[in-house]
Formats: structure tokens, C-alpha cells, sequence
């Protein structure tokens, strides 16, 4: 397999010094998914939205899975990578700068930027990962040198995630040196707007 374009929508800010927020839809979503939600999070960045290159029953996904909660780690390896190299060119093509980049990823999103942070812990400033799951079974992630902030968010009635598999990957991240803040929310898989709220308060005390 050689790496493919992802299709995306990029909406500058002016400001060649600016964070990026790289949006991550969730299984069946589009690059235009995800979009109403950047407004929450003030002005002053650009906005990078990708849809993902795999289709589940049509519905676009950015890697393969094997049945439900259940990956496709060789898929999500490569579709990782390929995303980073895609982001990195994509950083030249339109002069922003690719180590201020903070992934906002929903579902199979937030997996796929969890993937990131396992494989180029060092690529992301930062993630916003609402109902993720933990990426690789056996694999954890490279050690994080820059204590990189991630926010999570779970739904206590979310059928789809067991409270324990989150517990062991929050745990893991901890320990592998990333900055984690986690809320659990009286809500199910789907968003709910104290998520938005608590991940746009989040982003806005990272340190410029």
C-alpha cells in the first residue's frame, strides 16, 4: 500500500504562528463534521478538518476495523502514518506551523489521534479525544518527553467503551508521560454540550 491524500478542508487564520486544530470526525462523518464545533474554542487558530480514506458500508472511517471494538492495529498503524506524513505536507503547502497542532477527534477520530500519540508522541501539541478507546492492544505508546496535554472525555452510559479499558489507557498514557485530564460525563457515546464546554475551557489554558 503506498500513503494516499486525505480530503480536507483548511481555514486559515493569518497568523503563520498559530495553532492548528486538527479535526477528527467519527464513523460516517466528513470533513465538514466536526466544524460547528471550532467556534466554541475561541479565534486566533487555523482549522485543519480531514475525512478519513476508509469506507465501512460507505460510511467514511479513518482505518479499518475488524468488527465492533475490535481494530485493525496493521490498518491503524498505516493509516496513522500516512495521516502525519499527509498533515506534515500539508504544513508547507498552506505555511502553517506543524508543531502546533492539537487534534480534536470524536469516536474513531479520537482513536485515530490516539494512534498518534502511541506511534509520534512527540507530532501533536496536544489531543481532545472524546469517547476513545485505546488504539493498540499490546502496543504502548513511545515515551512523551514534553509532557503533552491530553483531554478525554467519557460517557458513564456509553455501551460501546468499558469504564475499565478507559481507566487502563488513561493510565497508560499517565505513566508514558502525557499531561492527562479526563471527565466523565452522565452521557452516552454521543457528545453532549458539557464535552464542547469542558474541552473548550481546556484549550484555552494551553499555554501559548
Amino acid at each position: 500500500m503506498k500513503y494516499e491524500p486525505l480530503e480536507y478542508i483548511y481555514e486559515p487564520c493569518g497568523n503563520p504562528k498559530a495553532r492548528t486544530i486538527l479535526l477528527l470526525h467519527g464513523t460516517g462523518g466528513d470533513e465538514k463534521d466536526l466544524l460547528s464545533l471550532a467556534s466554541y474554542f475561541g479565534s486566533g487558530f487555523n482549522i485543519l478538518s480531514l475525512r478519513g480514506n476508509v469506507k465501512e458500508n460507505g460510511m467514511p472511517r479513518f482505518f479499518r476495523r475488524l468488527g465492533m471494538g475490535v481494530f485493525d492495529e496493521q490498518d491503524l498503524e498505516f493509516r496513522s502514518c500516512e495521516m502525519v506524513q499527509f498533515i506534515k505536507k500539508l504544513s508547507v503547502k498552506h505555511q502553517f506551523d506543524s508543531s502546533k497542532i492539537v487534534a480534536l477527534g470524536y469516536s474513531n477520530g479520537a482513536n485515530i489521534a490516539g494512534a498518534v500519540l502511541t506511534l509520534s508522541p512527540d507530532f501533536l501539541e496536544g489531543a481532545i479525544l472524546f469517547r476513545p478507546m485505546k488504539p493498540f492492544k499490546k502496543k504502548g505508546p513511545l515515551p512523551d518527553k514534553t509532557a503533552t496535554p491530553v483531554f478525554i472525555s467519557t460517557g458513564t452510559h456509553d455501551s460501546t467503551i468499558r469504564a475499565t479499558d478507559t481507566e487502563d489507557y488513561i493510565k497508560i498514557l499517565s505513566t508514558s508521560g502525557f499531561e492527562v485530564t479526563h471527565f466523565e460525563l452522565d452521557a452516552g457515546h454521543n457528545l453532549i454540550k458539557d464535552d464542547i464546554d469542558l474541552a473548550a475551557g481546556w484549550f484555552k489554558r494551553l499555554k501559548n
